[in-house]
């Protein structure tokens, strides 16, 4: 663009002379509007160069946007077939892990069922030990509690544990403490002894024919006097043997047999019992004889380990040997005091059951 004034070419140039206000005026806009269109060029290519170079940056970024995507989808393209790949390969390994477990379960069973084989084979010897122990401990105890002795029951346990001994099995190792605790028990243990006090019974029983009752105790006496003389008059004899003295001897017997006899009409004691005086042969026969039945029932009572129906029939025993029987007599001191140790012997302790061992026995039975 020029600056330069047009000028009418057929006018005369004026005369060389100093500008007119109105002329400087017009320079002046004309001036003016010519800086204003140059800063409008210069904005206007600023905005223009500004423009292509966001257009460039755009283009790039549009570029690079479309490559990222492509690689995106790629990158999705290669997921998606590495997660059908795992996914296969997820199926596979559970397809063969079920073959595995289901081979794993075949051989727990079977391994299962071997060892449950060779447990029961090597139980049984074990098991008939312990049923073939139980038995015989089972045996000893009712012959225990039949005889009122605890030695059946020590017996058996000794045998049991000389035979788990034998066998040597760790799993028995408990029944062989049990049987120890019930044998220490046993051997502490006070029992009556039923075969003695039985021997007892029956001795008294053979004695109550020859026990003088009350009112038979002058007779009992005279007779003794007459065979102390008698064993005295046959010492003497034997010692000197004369003839023509024999008569002597036995006028001499016969005179002390009638003056004790004599003496004897006449007796002052005191009867606390009368009815036991005023005894007949024949209520003297049935007394015996009910004495004898008392001791029997007695007798039956221990053997069927019924001790207090026992005790009871012993005190009425001895109730009728002191009421009924001469005291001053050595025989019916001798059956008292025997009535009074059965009495004493007679214990009302059971035998100790054999909770541990049974217990014992029934677990190593069950295999537990």
């Amino acid at each position: 663009m020029s600056s330069e004034p047009l000028t009418d070419t057929p006018s005369a140039a004026p005369p060389a002379s100093s500008p007119t206000p109105a002329q400087a005026s017009a320079a002046q806009a004309r001036t003016s509007q010519g800086g204003v269109t140059y800063a409008l060029g210069a904005v206007a290519a600023i905005a223009l160069v500004s423009s292509g170079l966001l257009w460039q940056k755009l283009s790039g970024i549009q570029e690079q946007l479309a490559r990222q995507s492509a690689d995106a989808g790629t990158l999705a393209m290669e997921a998606r077939t590495m997660a059908r790949q795992a996914e296969e390969l997820v199926r596979d390994t559970a397809a063969r892990l079920a073959v595995t477990e289901a081979r794993v379960s075949e051989v727990a069973l079977q391994r299962g069922q071997l060892e449950e084989l060779m447990q029961s084979l090597s139980r049984s010897r074990d098991e008939n030990l312990v049923v073939d122990i139980e038995s015989a401990i089972r045996l000893a105890q009712q012959q225990a509690q039949l005889t009122g002795t605890p030695e059946p029951l020590v017996a058996a346990l000794k045998t049991a544990l000389q035979r788990i001994e034998r066998a040597a099995q760790p799993r028995l190792a408990p029944v062989q403490r049990a049987i120890t605790r019930d044998m220490d028990r046993l051997t502490r243990a006070a029992v009556t002894d039923t075969a003695a006090l039985l021997a007892r019974l029956d001795e008294l029983v053979r004695q109550v024919d020859d026990l003088p009752v009350q009112n038979a105790v002058a007779q009992a006496a005279a007779t003794r006097r007459l065979g102390l003389s008698a064993g005295q008059g046959a010492a003497a004899g034997t010692s000197t043997p004369t003839a023509p003295d024999w008569w002597q001897a036995a006028l001499q017997r016969s005179w002390e047999v009638v003056r004790d006899e004599a003496r004897s009409l006449v007796r002052v004691r005191r009867i606390e019992h009368p009815e036991a005086i005023l005894l007949t042969p024949e209520e003297t026969f049935f007394l015996r004889e009910n004495l004898k039945l008392k001791l029997l029932n007695a007798r039956l009572g221990v053997l069927a380990r019924q001790l207090d129906s026992a005790r009871a029939d012993l005190a009425a025993a001895g109730a009728a040997l002191n009421k009924y029987f001469d005291p001053a007599s050595r025989r019916t001191q001798t059956a008292a005091s025997v009535l009074q140790l059965a009495q004493t012997h007679m214990k009302t302790t059971e035998l100790p059951r054999l909770d541990d061992t049974l217990s014992a026995l029934t677990t190593a039975a069950s295999g537990r």
